[in-house]
């Protein structure tokens, strides 16, 4: 018998890679003679390289420019002229120098270097993980580095981030990468935030990412100025992509790769199971188990597990979700699809403890998983 894993990652405590060693380890504790398969899966945020590179993508680590101007490693995955990049990895709160955020100053300049790289490299389809960025800034970094110039009313070079972009009066797209014009992007991202307003880029995420109910009023104002000036270069597609969904992802990075780089927008987790062939996989299965660390009400809006879920569904495999814990009712988790659930808080409630011995719990939860499920099955 064979059997999937294709989670995601569990925050704060063990990688998709890890998740899966420890349930292996409990299953064939169990039933020796099971073969596991596993895929890392991702819903285009953190992960979504990681999840790639599982699938047979070639990781290449580029040194770029952080969030902060720090030069940093980040990695992408290539596989002939396909590139899958992870604003989270360059451009990522994950990557700010002490993890102190900076709201107005933070920038996406080093995920436009790696799109840059790519293009030297000769790919033609990119994949733009959208998720966990640090940046306010429009997608003007990224701009910036695939040879966009953003400038001030004397001529000079905006200085980076999403702050600075009230002063812009003009964006000169005539130096950038001679290789777009041959290339195609995806937005794997599920939140359909527009890029101004109430729930737009600066009023929605800016806070999670340091900025103050003044920030926010600023950030909204430049990326209003970002609009209006980027409407002279490009005409009526700059207004419009603002408006479009998606466009306030990654602090507006949306924005930019839907009014210049024309990206088609698409949901995360559908583009990563495309790219790992989780269809295919799932088809080879008896049964499928996915999960991540916290199944809750954001998991039904779009995030890895449901997806897998959905193509086992279609599949008609059966699928069993694990997590770290759960704060969904058992009918909301069968209603997904799910046909068990197990939350190792129901193993161990102290939630430090849970989290620090993720890994044996899991094993626990394997063997359980053998005993009870696929015994029957077999």
């Amino acid at each position: 018998m064979r059997v999937l894993i294709a989670s995601d990652k569990f925050k704060h405590s063990l990688s998709s890679k890890d998740v899966a060693r420890h349930l292996t380890t409990g299953l064939k504790a169990e039933q020796p003679e099971l073969t596991v398969d596993f895929i890392a899966i991702a819903d285009g945020g953190e992960g979504t390289v990681s999840a790639a590179v599982s699938a047979g993508f070639t990781a290449r680590v580029v040194t770029v420019s952080g969030p902060t101007g720090v030069p940093l490693e980040a990695t992408m995955a290539i596989r002939g002229h396909e590139a899958v990049i992870e604003v989270a990895e360059a451009s990522g709160l994950a990557r700010l120098p002490n993890g102190k955020p900076e709201p107005l100053r933070a920038s996406s300049l080093g995920t436009g270097q790696l799109i840059y790289e790519a293009l030297n490299r000769g790919c033609t389809h990119i994949v733009i993980g959208a998720g966990g960025s640090a940046c306010n800034d429009g997608g003007a970094g990224l701009l910036t580095g695939l040879g966009a110039k953003f400038l001030d009313s004397r001529g000079r070079p905006l200085s980076p981030g999403g702050g600075p972009l009230q002063n812009l009066r003009t964006v000169d797209l005539s130096g950038l990468h001679p290789q777009l014009r041959k290339a195609r992007f995806i937005l794997a991202n599920d939140v359909d935030n527009t890029l101004l307003g109430s729930k737009g880029a600066a009023a929605v995420f800016a806070p999670q990412k340091g900025a103050t109910p003044s920030d926010v009023t600023l950030l909204d104002k430049s990326l209003a100025r970002l609009v209006g000036v980027l409407e002279q270069e490009i005409g009526p597609r700059a207004k419009e992509a603002a408006t479009q969904a998606g466009s306030g992802a990654a602090g507006g990075i949306g924005y930019a790769a839907i009014a210049v780089l024309a990206a088609k927008v698409e949901s995360g987790v559908s583009v990563v199971g495309r790219l790992i062939e989780l269809d295919k996989k799932i088809q080879s299965s008896v049964l499928v188990i996915t999960g991540e660390g916290s199944l809750d009400d954001q998991s039904l809006g779009g995030k890895a597990p449901l997806g897998v879920s959905r193509a086992a569904a279609k599949a008609g495999v059966p699928v069993v979700a694990v997590c770290g814990r759960t704060t969904l009712s058992h009918r909301t988790l069968e209603e997904a699809g799910f046909q068990q659930t197990f939350a190792l808080t129901d193993i161990e409630p102290d939630l430090h403890r849970c989290m620090s011995n993720a890994g044996p719990l899991l094993e626990t939860v394997g063997t359980i998983i053998a005993a009870d499920l696929l015994s029957k099955t077999g």
